[in-house]
């Protein structure tokens, strides 16, 4: 698989979901 070269200036799916757990788990302490 040469997925990496598709998206190597976006955002991957998993990179996105990682954001997202990030950001809901900061709200989630404030």
């Amino acid at each position: 698989m040469k997925m990496n070269q598709n998206h190597r200036r976006g955002f991957t799916l998993v990179e996105l979901l990682v954001v997202i757990v990030i950001i809901a788990s900061l709200v989630g302490l404030t």
